[in-house]
């Protein structure tokens, strides 16, 4: 009969387990794949002392437990890596937008740069992905792209959990409890200071040919891709409204970038938006002053867009983007008094506290917004405060006298 094993304190081992030189306990077994594994502890028993220096941990018969559930319960992690979980998840997800895509290739681009992208799913723990979140804001990332990340990274796991990959869920906490929000909100910008741009971008020598199409952003809520996709036939000068049904969109494919046109960005976003009489006009001057190209683009069936550029290519949002950054920029360097920065977006917020602050009914503003859901359009793009707070006050208390 052979002798049994013993540590160094002279315990007897069970079948699997062994001690290191250095006193460390190990188990060593075979996963389904065929493959030998082993697990490590400072202590066999919970009772036992960490040795000096070390970092404390579950003892090694408890890991062996917890590993026997999970072979039990069929959780088969293996090598899968969080890179490897987040391109499967990826590839399932057909038929989604291209901004969605893009999001994913982010993160895909993002775990391929860290190395917790080659760290194996089911070694994965809660502390380990706050730990990860700490270390991707103190190297720049925002609050907001975090999140992002997130947003791809829980249902991902999420789906490792429900094919019995892993046990448990690590994404499952509140941001907040973390990591600094750090987010700038979206001000609004006060009628004055839309006044003063407006009227500058006007007077300009350079940037006075943009005047018509920045005016109709502040005075309409459109999404820049949505100005960017506008077409001839899409302006009903008779009815006076606008038809927003797609959006004009820049994405890389193949190394290359090409444009697309996608339906808005959700279904509520295909409506009609009235056209003031100062709208009306801007459009009437888009359309004289509209560029003739002997070929113009055709994209994806559409062609007639409004805002060709020299080269008669269609004038996408990140070009109106620099547009607007270089016009802010020049403002503030030549006056006295600087305004926020001001962005198409910007002009969207403006728009609706605009109309929020008129006292447009608010199922009404929705709809011209284009937001599937009315609590976008209360609590993220209208902005009210004293002032304002004070005029309704007033206004209600003079009524009522």
């Amino acid at each position: 009969m052979s002798e049994k094993r013993r540590d160094n304190k002279n315990r007897v081992l069970r079948n699997g387990e062994s001690q290191r030189s250095d006193g460390r306990y190990a188990y060593v077994y075979v996963d389904r794949n065929g493959k030998q594994r082993f697990i490590y502890s400072w202590k066999l028993e919970r009772t036992d002392k960490i040795p000096q220096g070390k970092r404390d941990c579950i003892c090694l018969r408890e890991k062996i437990k917890m590993l026997q559930k999970d072979l039990d319960d069929g959780l088969t992690g293996g090598e899968i890596t969080t890179l490897q979980l987040v391109e499967k998840y990826a590839a399932q997800k057909k038929g989604v937008r291209l901004a969605t895509k893009a999001i994913y290739q982010y993160v895909i681009q993002i775990l391929n740069n860290e190395l917790f992208g080659s760290k194996r799913i089911d070694k994965v723990k809660i502390s380990d992905v706050k730990e990860w979140f700490v270390q991707l804001q103190s190297n720049g990332k925002s609050y907001s792209t975090i999140c992002g990340i997130r947003g791809v990274m829980k249902p991902a796991f999420q789906m490792a959990v429900d094919d019995d990959l892993i046990r448990k869920n690590p994404f499952e906490f509140s941001m907040s409890t973390i990591i600094m929000n750090d987010s700038v909100p979206r001000e609004a910008v006060t009628e004055e200071q839309e006044k003063n741009f407006l009227e500058f971008v006007s007077g300009d020598g350079h940037f006075h040919k943009h005047y018509d199409a920045i005016y109709i952003l502040f005075n309409t809520g459109l999404r820049i891709s949505e100005l960017a996709g506008l077409t001839i036939s899409d302006i009903d000068f008779k009815n006076r409204k606008i038809k927003v049904a797609h959006q004009l969109l820049r994405r890389k494919e193949n190394q290359h970038m090409k444009y697309i046109i996608e339906r808005t960005k959700t279904d509520s976003g295909i409506r009609y938006i009235p056209m003031t009489d100062e709208v009306t006009k801007c459009f009437e001057r888009i359309m004289e002053k509209r560029k003739k190209f002997a070929s113009e683009p055709i994209i994806d069936g559409i062609q007639g867009f409004l805002f060709l550029s020299e080269n008669g290519n269609p004038q996408d949002a990140s070009r109106w983007q620099r547009c607007f950054d270089r016009i802010w920029r020049k403002y503030n360097n030549t006056h006295d008094v600087p305004i926020p920065k001001i962005t198409p977006h910007i002009c969207r917020h403006t728009f609706c506290s605009k109309m929020a602050k008129s006292g447009m009914n608010p199922k009404a503003l929705q709809y011209i917004m284009g937001h599937s859901n009315i609590n976008i359009t209360l609590n993220t793009y209208t902005h009210v405060k004293y002032d304002d707070a004070e005029k309704e006050m007033m206004k209600l208390y003079k009524s009522n006298k």
